[in-house]
């Protein structure tokens, strides 16, 4: 606003000049981008290429995650159905692979692999505590997958303003350079230098409002994701536990785990 103000006036003091009266055509509006870029200096062109390359990877990583959290979702609602058909983990486990994409493969894994360790994958596993921390390496392991290349989003957000910032106050000092060479306050003297101020300022918001939006839908997702592998833990180890209770027992092994729950 301040750099407006200032180009009014200055417009206003060159208007009460005789030869000063002329008026832009309505239609070269259109052209009037690339007549600010044509006048730009190097600093502006160096500032716009810079937050055009930001922008470029910014959009590259936000269409790849949101392809990428899609497919995961399709898959992981896939994998859940199966998971609550199926009676035992085992033929799960055949399948699971299928179902890759989803963060909820890793977490069956690893419970079911820890389970195995444990008892073979049959009765109550003794040491419940470490499947369960299992679980939890499983969904950090998936999370930090998901989340690569997402905090470029949050960086090109704060430091694509700054870089704008930057292309105007070397815009600004263009101007008052350029006011300064002509010796007199007109509007041809400081208009390079303004046009300059105008379009990095406006560049780097066009840069940093999508990737601030896109970073902040994007880390929602990843918390829903995060929320949902938690429950699915939960649900795979009760019905691991279920599950153990109503095997039936060898009749070797029947007397022993009699009186291990008698102890109990």
């Amino acid at each position: 606003m301040t750099l407006l103000a200032f180009a009014l006036l200055l417009q206003d003091a060159t208007s009460t000049l005789p030869d000063s009266t002329t008026t832009a055509p309505a239609g070269n509006n259109g052209s009037a981008i690339v007549e600010m870029l044509h006048n730009s200096g190097p600093v502006a062109l160096t500032v716009l290429g810079i937050l055009l390359i930001a922008s470029i990877f910014s959009w590259a990583v936000m269409l790849s995650k949101w392809r990428a959290f899609g497919s995961a979702e399709k898959q992981s609602n896939r994998f859940l159905r199966a998971f609550r058909k199926s009676g035992r983990l085992s033929e799960i486990a055949h399948v699971a692979d299928q179902f890759k994409p989803s963060p909820l493969v890793s977490v069956f894994n690893e419970i079911h692999d820890e389970y195995q360790r444990q008892s073979g994958g049959r009765g109550i596993p003794p040491n419940p505590a470490a499947m369960e921390r299992a679980a939890l390496t499983a969904s950090s392991e998936a999370l930090t997958q998901m989340e690569h290349r997402l905090t470029w989003l949050a960086t090109i957000a704060q430091s694509a303003t700054y870089i704008g910032l930057f292309g105007t106050v070397m815009g600004i000092v263009n101007a008052f350079h350029g006011l300064g060479t002509a010796g007199a306050a007109t509007l041809r003297a400081v208009a390079p230098g303004i046009s300059e101020a105008l379009i990095t300022t406006a560049a780097g918001l066009v840069v940093a409002i999508p990737a601030l939006v896109g970073y902040n839908q994007l880390t929602a997702r990843l918390r829903e994701f995060a929320s949902r592998m938690d429950d699915f833990g939960r649900e795979l180890l009760n019905a691991i536990e279920n599950a153990a209770l109503f095997q039936p027992q060898t009749p070797q092994s029947q007397p022993q785990e009699d009186g291990r729950r008698r102890s109990i």
